[in-house]
């Protein structure tokens, strides 16, 4: 980790006299950034930002609403437990279940099958949220429900693809971006190729990297590389997990049951062809199809800078809330509730 330091400090002196901007495209990256000071190390005009790479943080709000009507409906929800306390338009899973609904944790969406096979005169609802790393499992999870002719299983779709988000940053112009550190769980499933147009439309530096201290050092050095011989391209530092074709079994298992659609980001709205729905052969486990639910309009903070905060426009002590009403034991908006989350990452670790 030191000599990584160093080599960073060495390539700063040959950088343009400016501030550089670096995102790191997943939450998992800020927990390790934050947990192991890497910022308290680098050079005063290596900024560090984080952008939209935490799956609990980006699922709009109705989502929740609509898994809270299910379950007072007496139906079972099963999540995943960072889903629980994020707040709803009006409450979350977690108040309900206080409230005697039936919401249950899983750590595999595979737990759920056999939580259906018990219940067999209860529907059970899998609230479904990810990106590409946890999205094959689900799919392989409605391929078993169909060839077993579970009935009383259904997923709300609530997925994410995180390419198509990444052009909606680098579109926006309130932030400069000089650099990405690319996600490597993610980048697991699909490879490097998906990013090209990063470094072929916007000419941004970018290191697939992994999640160990050095890894960030080493993903953070090429990227200075890159900028210093301006040389834009997509590296991969975490050569041992990611493959410049990804994992094709599991994409091509995940895009036998979804297609591409068009979804909503909490905090930063519709992005196109950015969610995934099931392809019409397993239409019959899309939850918001079997019980007729409309997505309503949800209700959001205005004073939460959530959005902005995914986007890399805001920092978490620039929100009003950040440490005052909105605390890990009382968050407001979902980058306090995650484990992932840019706003638990700075509360936790005191920056």
């Amino acid at each position: 980790m030191t000599n990584f330091a160093a080599k960073i400090k060495s390539l700063t002196q040959k950088l343009p006299n400016k501030c550089i901007n670096i995102m790191e495209v997943c939450g998992t990256h800020t927990m390790a950034i934050a947990s192991s000071g890497i910022k308290t190390i680098l050079p005063k005009n290596i900024s560090l930002l984080s952008g939209p790479g935490c799956p609990v943080c980006v699922t709009p709000t109705p989502i929740i609403d609509s898994a809270i009507e299910l379950a007072k409906k007496g139906h079972i929800i099963v999540t995943f437990g960072d889903m629980l306390r994020v707040p709803g338009s009006s409450s979350s899973l977690e108040k309900e279940k206080s409230n005697g609904c039936d919401i249950k944790i899983v750590y595999s969406c595979l737990d759920t099958i056999e939580i259906a096979k018990k219940n067999p005169k209860k529907e059970v609802i899998f609230v479904g949220v990810g990106f590409e790393t946890t999205s094959p499992t689900i799919a392989a999870t409605v391929k078993i429900a169909k060839n077993e002719n579970i009935k009383n299983f259904s997923v709300i779709p609530a997925f994410k693809v995180i390419p198509p988000a990444m052009k909606v940053i680098l579109e926006q112009k309130k932030v400069r971006i000089d650099g990405f550190l690319l996600p490597g769980h993610v980048s697991t499933i699909i490879g490097s190729k998906p990013y090209k147009f990063i470094t072929e439309k916007y000419r941004i530096p970018s290191v697939i990297t992994g999640f160990e201290p050095s890894d960030v050092l080493e993903g953070i050095s090429l990227i200075l590389k890159q900028i210093i011989s301006k040389n834009p391209r997509i590296e991969i530092q975490y050569k041992r997990v990611v493959k410049e074709t990804g994992n094709p079994f599991a994409v091509k298992l995940l895009y036998s049951v979804f297609e591409e659609t068009d979804s909503q980001w909490r905090g930063i709205g519709v992005i196109k062809d950015s969610g995934l729905k099931f392809r019409k052969e397993y239409e019959q486990f899309d939850a918001l199809r079997k019980f007729k639910l409309k997505i309503k309009p949800a209700k959001e903070s205005t004073k939460c800078l959530c959005g902005k905060i995914l986007t890399g426009i805001a920092k978490p002590h620039q929100c009003g809330y950040f440490g005052k009403k909105c605390t890990p034991t009382n968050p407001i908006g979902p980058c306090m509730v995650s484990s992932e989350g840019t706003c638990a990452a700075y509360y936790k670790y005191g920056q």
